[in-house]
């Protein structure tokens, strides 16, 4: 995963952090280990799609905090 998408996914989090009220220290903290694991889990892939991306950090959000989790998966449905 090259650093543009590393830090486009990085400030479309914060900004769902943000919204659903997640203090900054704390989502500072679970973000950047959230991105550490996203790295790690796609570093054996050669091509990486939109869905391996969204389905892997959701799965790590999901540790952290499944608000947030939820408010990434389900920002562009209607809900």
């Amino acid at each position: 995963m090259d650093d543009k998408t590393l830090t486009q996914l990085q400030k479309e989090l914060k900004l769902h952090a943000h919204a659903i009220g997640i203090p900054e220290g704390a989502a500072e903290a679970f973000l950047k280990e959230t991105l550490k694991s996203v790295q790690k889990s796609l570093s054996h892939k050669k091509t990486i799609t939109a869905d391996d991306l969204k389905r892997i950090t959701i799965k790590e959000l999901k540790k952290y905090n499944s608000d947030l989790a939820y408010a990434y998966q389900n920002y562009d449905k209607i809900i």
